[in-house]
């Protein structure tokens, strides 16, 4: 976890009913990474290779009930996704062309 990128979330970020694509647990397994690791940089507000303008939207997504995305670079070139719903009820890991 790059500890630039993290910090404490405002309010506790809750997973919700956990989905994942077929797709996105594939490209973490042949990267040899974590789905629960990127998980909990996720759930702790280290939203991953996202612009500051994205970042700070997230930011502003935890105070206001709203979406959050996160976004991990995995060794290979891949990209995952992982989204938590405004309503916290459902976060899903997927790939950018899964969504």
């Amino acid at each position: 976890m790059n500890p630039l990128s993290a910090r404490p979330t405002p309010r506790p970020l809750t997973v919700g009913r956990l989905f994942a694509t077929h797709g996105a647990l594939e490209a973490v397994r042949a990267a040899n990474a974590s789905v629960g690791d990127l998980l909990t940089r996720h759930l702790h507000g280290d939203w991953g290779d996202l612009r500051a303008e994205d970042r700070r939207q997230n930011d502003v997504a935890l105070e206001n009930g709203l979406r959050v995305l996160s976004c991990y670079e995995l060794p290979g070139n891949g990209k995952v996704w992982i989204i938590t719903e405004w309503n916290r009820s459902v976060t899903t890991v997927l790939l950018p062309d899964d969504y």
